[in-house]
């Protein structure tokens, strides 16, 4: 993005992640389908009567509105547009979700087509859908889009019989990417799949 001040209104995006940030404000990091991931600075949302706490929440989606021209922009605005009801293992594979969007994608730079399967695997989770299908078909779709995906059709996500294979493959060009830095969630998700 340019240096010079911008200023976005109602922006469809995702909270990825929430860290405090001074003694009122929170640092987020949030997904949108125009803008890619977007670093915030929340101000004041720690704040008991602050009109953005009960607003930002993981993996519900929202309107945001933000200005700014430096790397970390100020939210304006947050509002809910809608809810994805998760629990139990659906919970953690969004937030498997999450931690591949953080460690992959690079600042500010729009996926479209990545937020429209993110969004679709939420769905798919809240449902209570098969989450091995949700997860092979993001994962899929991301390596695709960050020009890391393979020459073969798409696969056929829903299809017990080839998951395992699929998960394999998935799994091994995942790894090639992250060099090292295995992801958190997915030791929790592999310790949920043997429950």
């Amino acid at each position: 993005m340019s240096k010079r001040a911008s200023r976005v209104s109602e922006a469809g995006g995702y909270l990825l992640h929430a860290s405090s940030w001074r003694e009122t404000s929170l640092l987020i990091q949030v997904f949108t389908r125009d803008y890619g991931q977007v670093a915030l600075v929340a101000k004041g949302a720690k704040r008991p009567y602050s009109v953005l706490r009960p607003v930002l929440g993981g993996f519900q989606p929202l309107l945001l509105s933000w200005t700014g021209a430096n790397e970390i922009k100020t939210l304006t605005r947050a509002e809910s547009a809608g809810i994805r009801p998760l629990s139990g293992k659906a919970f953690m594979s969004a937030w498997y979700l999450n931690e591949l969007i953080l460690r992959l994608l690079p600042r500010e730079d729009p996926y479209p087509q990545l937020f429209d399967a993110y969004d679709a695997a939420l769905i798919q989770l809240a449902a209570g859908g098969g989450a091995a299908a949700a997860l092979r078909r993001f994962e899929w779709i991301l390596l695709q889009e960050t020009g890391y995906g393979f020459e073969d059709d798409p696969p056929d996500f829903d299809d017990p019989v080839t998951e395992p294979a699929l998960r394999r493959q998935l799994r091994e060009r995942l790894d090639e990417l992250l060099a090292g830095r295995p992801l958190r969630t997915r030791q929790v998700l592999m310790a949920l799949q043997r429950l």
